[in-house]
């Protein structure tokens, strides 16, 4: 028999009172709670609460506090990414963040998900699906990125933004839900 753990990292439905889950959450808090309330003047120990909180941290990547995430081992930041105030990680299926991207302020990425079926939900089940967001990307403040979504590389989504299906590389994409409204010039 299969854990909700295993479940739940498997992408299937789960329900989250496995301990390892909770325990999972709750090392999750108090990394993040150490990260967010860590000293400007300690950059050192605010780079080590955020590598033991994310699954990795690529070099020159810079996360502004606060930062909000259920797990953090399933988030991956890729080199000389920014990420800037506020940003909220669901990750309770795997985000991935190239190389180089740009997150604003406010910005949510969500992997969770529950069921339409109002039995289903009421009984505590969910379920996720990964993220991912190509190199180059820019989110602008306020973009919300639902579960199984991809955004293209050099895409450029438009504060406020609401990303409910696949983005193509290289479009600057905004709306409710969010559209490419025109292409750009890929770079040589």
């Amino acid at each position: 028999m299969t854990s909700m753990k295993d479940r739940m990292l498997a992408g299937e439905q789960y329900i989250a009172d496995d301990p390892a889950i909770i325990a999972d959450l709750e090392r999750a808090a108090r990394l993040s709670e150490r990260f967010n309330r860590s000293s400007a003047d300690d950059p050192v120990g605010r780079l080590a609460a955020l590598r033991e909180l994310l699954g990795s941290l690529g070099e020159d990547a810079w996360v502004r506090p606060p930062l909000h995430c259920d797990y953090g081992y399933q988030t991956h930041i890729g080199p000389r990414t920014f990420v800037n105030f506020n940003a909220v990680l669901l990750d309770v299926a795997r985000i991935t963040i190239g190389a180089d991207v740009q997150i604003g302020p406010n910005v949510q990425l969500l992997t969770a998900t529950h069921p339409v079926e109002p039995e289903a939900r009421r009984a505590k089940w969910e379920s996720a699906q990964p993220i991912t967001i190509g190199d180059n990307a820019w989110l602008g403040g306020g973009v919300i990125v639902l579960a199984g979504v991809a955004i293209g590389e050099n895409t450029v989504v438009g504060a406020g933004a609401v990303v409910t299906r696949d983005l193509p590389a290289n479009v600057v994409a905004v709306g409710n839900p969010a559209r490419p409204i025109r292409s750009l010039t890929k770079p040589s």
